[in-house]
């Protein structure tokens, strides 16, 4: 069902409340999602990206109630990854002379997404498509989260289309951010930010004020994915600044994978060192093996120091690790501090490996490390204990 966002403008999106992964299974999305997709009617009228591939034959047909397709003057790629633009294909069917705008790159990837050869009409930063009373104004803005990502500026209205940034994977019936559950939305956002967009920070905060030095009002942001920012709209921005300059909280989070729940009881040691060194930390204590990989990853977003731990097998460390530090490998975390600790029973190489990953990973080590031979007893968990509290002292 569409909805009326102002008197030239509707959102003709989907709603994905039952979609629980995205990027394959590299992304949770337990509130599920939404496909934003935007109509302009002015004297000329727009279409603002599409939606998600399995949908494509619904939203056509769907906006087929909305609107003669012919009607259709532009089409808008504002982001070339196939959530956005896998109704492309279905729609080109019905229409497929209508230019298509997007960056130079977006052109190339959309070519390789789908091998057709459509009406590209490429643009850069600075652009200007006039349709009637309103103009659409393009920036580009590569590598938020890829190399063809751009925004559109609707001016009269003052509204930025900003596909996926200032998004979230959030699924709500009522699309605004003032009848959304203000906690919820806000969980659902720094998860984004810290999954997928934390590498790009630096580019986040350029972008942000390059935008800002064009003193452009901005009444309400429409992102691709989520809630759009209706009420007090620059508050996103303002986080996403916060975000974007090295983040932390007062936080250490303890992750671990556990055989015999040795390195289990030294994780919990180390917690309650760290708590009497500092009661005013937060500290969280997550095993890697059963906890959501992207809520470590959000986790790990927050904190000032990690610890990671695990027994020694097969001469290494637990696969659950391996996968989580590739994760945080690639997405360049800055500002943060790390140690290793684990329990082993005859090589104990994992501690090493451990702490050489952390560094080649960004991190700077406060430690060796901490190994335990066996379980730890009551003088091993007291050891424990001290190692925390000289960590965070």
């Amino acid at each position: 069902m569409s909805k009326k966002i102002t008197e030239k403008v509707t959102w003709v999106g989907k709603v994905d409340w039952e979609l629980k992964s995205f990027h394959g299974n590299e992304y949770s999305t337990r509130k599920g999602s939404s496909y934003n997709s935007y109509l302009i009617r002015d004297e000329k009228t727009v279409l603002i990206d599409t939606v998600w591939q399995p949908y494509d034959k619904e939203f056509v047909t769907r906006l087929k109630q909305e609107i003669d397709l012919k009607e259709i003057d532009y089409i808008i790629a504002n982001h070339s990854e196939i959530d956005h633009s896998g109704a492309l294909p279905e729609l080109m069917r019905e229409i497929p002379d209508t230019p298509i705008y997007c960056t130079a790159n977006g052109a190339k990837i959309l070519k390789g997404h789908y091998h057709q050869d459509w009406n590209f009409v490429t643009v850069k930063t600075g652009d200007v498509l006039d349709i009637g009373e309103c103009k659409l104004i393009f920036v580009e803005a590569p590598m938020l989260h890829w190399p063809d990502s751009m925004f559109t500026y609707m001016s009269g209205e003052n509204i930025l289309f900003s596909n996926d940034a200032f998004g979230q994977h959030f699924a709500t019936e009522s699309l605004n951010n003032d009848t959304a559950d203000t906690a919820q939305l806000y969980e659902e956002a720094i998860k984004y930010y810290a999954n997928i967009l934390t590498p790009f920070s630096k580019l986040v905060v350029k972008k942000i004020e390059e935008v800002l030095k064009l003193q452009l009002p901005v009444s309400m942001i429409c992102p691709s994915h989520g809630v759009i920012w209706k009420d007090n709209p620059l508050q996103i921005v303002g986080q996403y600044m916060t975000w974007a300059k090295d983040y932390q909280e007062n936080q250490v989070t303890i992750i671990y994978d556990t055989m015999w729940n040795a390195t289990r009881k030294m994780a919990e040691a180390i917690a309650a060192g760290i708590e009497q060194a500092d009661p005013t930390v937060t500290v969280k204590i997550m095993n890697s093996s059963k906890e959501d990989k992207n809520d470590i990853i959000t986790e790990i977003f927050r904190s000032k120091m990690i610890f990671l731990g695990s027994p020694t097998i097969n001469n290494g460390f637990m696969h659950s690790l391996g996968g989580l530090l590739e994760m945080i490998k690639g997405l360049k975390f800055q500002n943060k501090k790390a140690a290793a600790f684990g329990s082993y029973g005859w090589s104990g190489e994992s501690v090493k490996q451990l702490s050489n990953a952390l560094n080649d990973a960004g991190f700077e080590l406060v430690s060796d490390g901490f190994r335990y031979l066996w379980v730890p007893d009551e003088k091993g968990l007291n050891e424990c204990k001290e190692f925390g509290t000289k960590q965070i002292s």
